[in-house]
């Protein structure tokens, strides 16, 4: 007796694409896998950027250039980056707090949890800013800066 029209868990019976047809029951079971194995393409996030965005990500001294052209002395063009650094990681911080209590489909108790280690995620860059803030202000008081370099210097921690 044979069966006719049978389907086993590897054989649906539905084709993977349009112009691929299974014809008889005697496939080979290469064919089949390779049809099984054909990755699947799926899309993922879009980020579009403004004009000025793009114009300060393509810029040709990248984004510390202004620090690196203010002929301030090394040691402080490093802090300012550092500082600069920890701004952003901080900013970027905050607004994953805010996507994290903007998304409905999040428990409460996963929000609470997210929440808590980015608030935790936080507090160790403001202490690492509030460092290396301590360690500018040292650096100034020992370089004997003028007050051209010192408005140089206010201005670039200012500027984000």
């Amino acid at each position: 007796m044979t069966a006719i029209g049978t389907l086993n868990p590897g054989n649906s019976g539905v084709t993977s694409s349009p112009g691929t047809a299974q014809t008889a029951a005697g496939d080979e079971p290469d064919a089949e896998a390779s049809l099984l194995a054909t990755p699947t393409l799926v899309e993922g996030v879009k980020v579009s950027l403004s004009g000025a965005a793009m114009a300060k990500t393509f810029s040709a001294g990248g984004e510390n250039s202004d620090i690196e052209d203010s002929g301030l002395p090394e040691n402080v063009q490093q802090l300012l980056k550092m500082i600069r650094k920890l701004q952003k990681e901080i900013a970027e911080k905050k607004a994953r707090m805010a996507a994290v209590m903007a998304d409905k489909t999040l428990t409460n108790e996963a929000k609470v949890n997210m929440l808590a280690a980015l608030r935790g995620a936080i507090a160790a860059l403001n202490t690492g800013l509030i460092s290396a803030n301590l360690a500018l202000s040292k650096v100034m008081d020992q370089s004997g800066l003028s007050a051209e370099q010192n408005l140089k210097l206010g201005s670039l921690l200012t500027k984000n």
